[in-house]
């Protein structure tokens, strides 16, 4: 039979074990973005076109017709953004970038102008990175305020679509984005591109998880990301696929304020 102290042994490994495995799933659940919203599917939106849409730009492309997805990148600009503009005007690929303001937004002001000149979606990763179920009304609201406001300084708009961070999100954060005419856009691809310096390994991790209205989530701040994304486009390409925005993915239809898209 087992001593006390083998007993109690037992019991804290196993807290200890309960505890590591909680731990794990909490930072899983973060980095995943499964937060438990309702969402929208790209296609779902294309069924209902929408009055008042504007023109998207990068050629007129029916994602009802073809096969269309989307390439986001998330907390730039970086220093490794000039690189991946180069990239895509190269191959001809537009992408929506959710931009983090303070350290990015205010240090590459003309990477921002950049972006927008050459025809990709400039949206909203919030000011400083702060997880906004975790804050008050206000605090999310300046979150979500000031990237917007320094945005339209730059490029002469304001955003449509913001990028919860870490995909978290509630609805106090739908009531406040639906005020401040922002939608709420997630992800169905992620390379988890924090974690490698890997490209290679970014690469199949992108392409093992890519299907039609796919919406990619990358970063170009990390240094395994930019030299990754030349061989995603050409390798989607060889498969048929047709690049965007998430604009373009959604059209005919439109995002809706305070709604969330995956």
């Amino acid at each position: 039979m087992p001593s006390l102290t083998q007993k109690m042994k037992k019991t804290g490994t196993a807290f200890r074990t309960a505890g590591t495995l909680a731990a794990t799933a909490a930072l899983t659940l973060a980095l995943s973005g499964c937060t438990g919203a309702d969402t929208t599917a790209p296609a779902a939106v294309r069924a209902r076109p929408a009055t008042d849409i504007e023109t998207v730009r990068f050629g007129a492309v029916d994602c009802r017709e073809v096969k269309c997805i989307a390439l986001t990148f998330d907390a730039g600009p970086s220093e490794h953004s000039a690189r991946l503009l180069d990239i895509l005007k190269e191959k001809q690929v537009p992408a929506t970038f959710f931009l983090l303001g303070k350290r990015h937004i205010e240090k590459y002001p003309e990477l921002v102008r950049r972006m927008a000149d050459e025809g990709h979606e400039v949206a909203s990763h919030t000011w400083d990175h702060k997880i906004l179920t975790t804050l008050g009304p206000e605090e999310i609201r300046e979150e979500l305020e000031r990237p917007n406001e320094e945005i339209e300084r730059l490029i002469g708009r304001r955003p449509t679509l913001m990028r919860p961070p870490q995909g978290r999100t509630d609805d106090t954060v739908h009531a406040i984005s639906r005020e401040l005419g922002l939608s709420e856009v997630l992800w169905s691809v992620t390379a988890k591109d924090y974690q490698t310096t890997d490209s290679d390994l970014i690469t199949r991790r992108v392409l093992a998880q890519s299907s039609r209205d796919g919406i990619i989530l990358l970063h170009d701040l990390y240094d395994g990301t930019v030299p990754a994304v030349p061989g995603i486009i050409d390798a989607l390409k060889e498969r048929g696929y047709v690049f965007v925005t998430v604009p373009q993915l959604l059209a005919p239809g439109k995002a809706e304020p305070g709604e969330v898209y995956r």
